[in-house]
């Protein structure tokens, strides 16, 4: 469990082949900010622009850990190659401050940003969201992008699912990832937990009134 609120940006610097099919997946290694990793153990689950993942060696003297990523996480997400920066945020524990939202880790699906540009001192960031997930987002709801936790400022509906726009102040932009987002970029998106299930309680209620 996560609260995208991202504590450091690491690099992917190496991407090795688990398997010679398409079925296989990568480990990967991430270069992380200086004793970023010395209370980490093996085993633990750190999120990668918001996919959590599970340490699977520690390297503290050369600020590396790596993680397995399996073939379908690869093909639901974005941003996980060789050379990418990542956002990085460790699990929750129970005596934390909950400072963004509840975030599971588990990306729902893959937006597009349509636009990004500064506004005044803060940044616009505008993300086109796939069908499937577009009836999830509302106005000043939360959604997840690169494990960051963001505010929904605008919702428009269109042919493709919908438009969001959101509002980076620039401190988030200073620490996390997303300063390298450029229009036609892929984002990892991850919905608010209370907004599926809200979803799962309205379509169940409806097949109760059609039972009966």
């Amino acid at each position: 469990m996560f609260t995208g609120i991202i504590t450091g940006v690491g690099r992917i610097v190496a991407s090795h082949d688990l398997g010679s099919s398409s079925h296989h997946g990568k480990r990967l290694t991430i270069a992380c900010p200086p004793s970023y990793i010395d209370d980490v153990g093996l085993g633990d689950s750190i999120a990668l622009n918001g996919a959590c993942m599970t340490v699977t060696t520690l390297a503290p003297s050369q600020n590396q850990f790596t993680i397995d990523i399996s073939a379908e996480s690869l093909d639901k997400t974005t941003g996980l190659a060789q050379g990418c920066q990542v956002n990085l945020e460790k699990a929750l524990r129970a005596h934390d401050r909950l400072g963004g939202h509840i975030v599971s880790g588990h990306v729902d699906g893959i937006g597009q940003v349509s636009h990004f540009a500064p506004v005044g001192e803060s940044w616009e960031l505008r993300v086109q969201v796939p069908p499937e997930l577009a009836r999830y987002l509302a106005y000043k709801g939360s959604i997840t992008v690169n494990g960051v936790s963001l505010t929904v400022n605008r919702v428009v509906d269109n042919a493709s699912g919908c438009e969001i726009s959101i509002n980076l102040i620039p401190h988030t932009v200073q620490t996390t990832a997303l300063a390298e987002l450029r229009a036609g970029a892929g984002v990892n998106l991850e919905i608010d937990t209370v907004a599926r299930y809200v979803e799962r309680m309205l379509s169940t209620s409806q097949i109760g009134l059609a039972a009966n």
